[in-house]
Parts: C-alpha cells; sequence; structure tokens
C-alpha cells in the first residue's frame, strides 16, 4: 500500500511539472521520459502501488489535483471516422495505432489520473507488444472499464430505455480486475421530453445502486 507521505510528494510533483508563476515567470510544464518509469524512477513505484492499494488511495489518484479521465472507450465504429477524417481505413491494425498513439503520449500521466477502457482493450497490445493496460499503469493512471451492456427499450414507460449488464457483473468485475482495470464506469439515461416517468427514475436509481454495492466487493 502506498504511504500517505508518498502521495503528497508524488501530487507536489505533479504541481511543480504542470507549471506555475513565480515572480512574474511562467514556468512551462516538464515533459516526462518513459524511462523513468521502466527504470523504477520518478512515480513508477507508486503506479505499481496504486493499483493495488486501499480504495481511499486509489480514490487520491483518481482525483488528484491538475488531472483527469481519459475516455478511450469509444466503439471502432467511432474510432473509424476518426481515421476516414485523415484518408485511414478502419482496420485493426489503424486501430491499433491509434490506440498506441494515445496511451504512449509523453507526458501523459502528468494530466491524465484515470483511462475509460472497453472491455477488449483490456486485453489488447500495443504495436509494440507491450500490454496498454502495463502502459498506463506506468504512468500513474488507473485503468478502468465500462462495465454496463446494452441500451433497450424499457416495457411500460413513455418510449424509455435502460440499461443491461446488471447480470454477470460480478464475474465480468473480477476477470476485468484481473486484468489490471481498478475502477468502473455505470450510466443511465432518462428522458427529459416525457417526463422522466416514474418507473424510468426508479429503474435507473436501482440500476445504479446495485452496481455501486456490486462493485466495491471485488
Amino acid at each position: 500500500m502506498i504511504r500517505d507521505e508518498e502521495l503528497e510528494k508524488n501530487t507536489e510533483l505533479r504541481r511543480e511539472r504542470q507549471g506555475k508563476k513565480e515572480n512574474g515567470i511562467s514556468i512551462s510544464p516538464a515533459v516526462l521520459d518513459k524511462t523513468e518509469f521502466v527504470k523504477g524512477q520518478s512515480l513508477s513505484q507508486s503506479s505499481v502501488s496504486v493499483v493495488r492499494c486501499h480504495p481511499a488511495a486509489l480514490t487520491k489518484t483518481i482525483a488528484s489535483p491538475g488531472r483527469g479521465i481519459l475516455a478511450m472507450d469509444e466503439s471502432n465504429a467511432t474510432c473509424g471516422k476518426r481515421l476516414a477524417s485523415i484518408g485511414l481505413e478502419n482496420t485493426e491494425a489503424n486501430l491499433q495505432a491509434f490506440r498506441t498513439l494515445l496511451v504512449s503520449v509523453p507526458g501523459l500521466g502528468e494530466y491524465i489520473s484515470g483511462a475509460i477502457l472497453f472491455e477488449e482493450r483490456l486485453y489488447q497490445s500495443t504495436v509494440e507488444g507491450k500490454k496498454m493496460v502495463d502502459v498506463l499503469v506506468e504512468q500513474n493512471i488507473v485503468p478502468e472499464f465500462e462495465n454496463y451492456r446494452v441500451f433497450v427499450p424499457l416495457a411500460g414507460s413513455n418510449n424509455e430505455s435502460w440499461y443491461q449488464g446488471l447480470d454477470g457483473l460480478a464475474s465480468r468485475s473480477a476477470a476485468y480486475y484481473q486484468q489490471g482495470a481498478r475502477f468502473a464506469k455505470w450510466r443511465t439515461v432518462v428522458s427529459i421530453p416525457n417526463g422522466p416517468s416514474a418507473l424510468a427514475v426508479k429503474e435507473a436509481a436501482w440500476g445504479l445502486a446495485r452496481y455501486a454495492a456490486i462493485s466495491p466487493d471485488l
């Protein structure tokens, strides 16, 4: 488990590298060399500990000042549109290269604390053959997985919908945890123009509550 003083030290390091003004002089944020992590220097020791430590320390890492969460859980079809905009085909090789670019940007861990991944991304590797999850962890970025399944019509509602996925949630989450994921994403949608109906609100609240109750047990 990472100690509180180590967390504080790492937080101060990030603040210094994010750039600040002293005596009217602007200091630019430093660009990290990924070899620092590989050699066990800088934030590398904390990055390994953070993803295996107590939830309180994990939360501190995810919510650390000056950093945010990278949503890279877009579908292959959505990625294909981005590739098409620069004249590239939507092939597995191009998708892998695109995602490798995302996770290996120098200094990414200075500004990103967590990354949302689709299930398949937890098992994928970069073009260099390294697991994407490992690349994230080495930069003190906590891997996250999207755990809901299908958005389907809600019977008896005002043309509203709900997310399926609670069935098998515990077993899926356990498998994702073994792959390196340490927190999960679940969401719901309510229809504003037609209500939302009491049924839809109740279903949404129940689904979110069940998800929240199951996930911490892993």
